[in-house]
């Protein structure tokens, strides 16, 4: 499949990052967000501002969603002046949000109605992974479409893996997130205990971050924590979000979660402080 034109909508911490690799691969890209401004470097860069989504996603062959959050998405595609109503058929939509799956599926039968075909692709790696291009990319759909759009994909990801049909992706981006939140657990406790018992913590993390105790958190995150940095990387507002979604499903399924159920708590009373726009290594702080 020969690709030229790509709509990108939504452009925050790490969209505006995969929109450069984009750009940097000789792609046209038509960008859509609630403010300009905030796309000024984008613009910059080359890519087309539009103002509404109808405009960025007319001649575009692809088109990408990096939203906040389920309603962001469902307002998007479902609502007056969205994807749905204004897009075309032949089409191939890419939500790369963190959503629910039970969405995701809607969006793939919506989608099928308007033969327009659909690939709920979350991502990980974070800001670092985005501007590094080297995000991991979990993808449900149709396999075909899935085998056509892998080599846009790979501008920006590293490890794309197809996980199955409409909602797999996000099924497994739950995985993720329910690994990091315990992990995040883990690294806090592990350097204040360092802390406690008078050793240097950065010393400590040049051995267990690479023995079996390494983890992207332990690499990535515990230098920040200890460096007093908590901008985000991902937000911890948008962490809850999917600590959310993954604790719904997992009651769906009868599931019980205690070590997620225990992050969940954490990170909430870090919102009630006022640390919702933070980096979700911000859990440092509750010790």
């Amino acid at each position: 499949m020969e690709v030229k034109k790509i709509a990108f909508l939504g452009t925050g911490v790490m969209g505006v990052s995969v929109v450069n690799h984009l750009l940097d691969s000789n792609y046209e890209v038509a960008i859509y967000t609630r403010t300009k401004e905030k796309a000024r470097s984008l613009i910059d860069a080359g890519a087309v501002w539009m103002d509404t989504v109808a405009a960025a996603v007319k001649d575009a062959e692809l088109v990408f969603t990096m939203l906040g959050y389920p309603g962001d998405v469902e307002e998007v595609y479902f609502g007056e002046g969205g994807i749905f109503s204004t897009g075309k058929a032949g089409q191939i939509l890419i939500d790369m949000t963190t959503s629910s799956p039970a969405l995701a599926i809607r969006i793939a039968n919506a989608g099928a109605k308007l033969q327009m075909a659909t690939i709920d692709a979350p991502v990980s790696g974070g800001d670092i992974g985005a501007k590094n291009g080297t995000l991991s990319i979990m993808c449900g759909g149709e396999e075909e479409v899935f085998n056509a759009i892998t080599p846009v994909l790979a501008v920006f990801g590293k490890q794309i893996v197809y996980q199955g049909l409409a909602g797999s992706g996000q099924h497994a981006k739950m995985c993720n997130q329910i690994a990091i939140a315990t992990n995040m657990i883990g690294v806090c406790e592990a350097l204040v205990y360092a802390e406690k018992a008078g050793l240097d913590p950065e010393t400590v993390l040049k051995s267990i971050s690479t023995g079996a105790a390494g983890s992207w958190s332990l690499s990535n995150l515990a230098p920040r924590m200890l460096d007093g940095d908590f901008e985000p990387g991902f937000y911890v507002k948008h962490f809850m979000k999917d600590i959310n979604i993954a604790l719904a499903e997992a009651e769906a399924m009868n599931l019980s979660l205690p070590g997620l159920q225990l992050a969940s708590e954490m990170y909430k009373k870090l919102v009630e402080k006022g640390f919702s726009d933070q980096g979700t290594q911000v859990l440092y702080k509750s010790y």
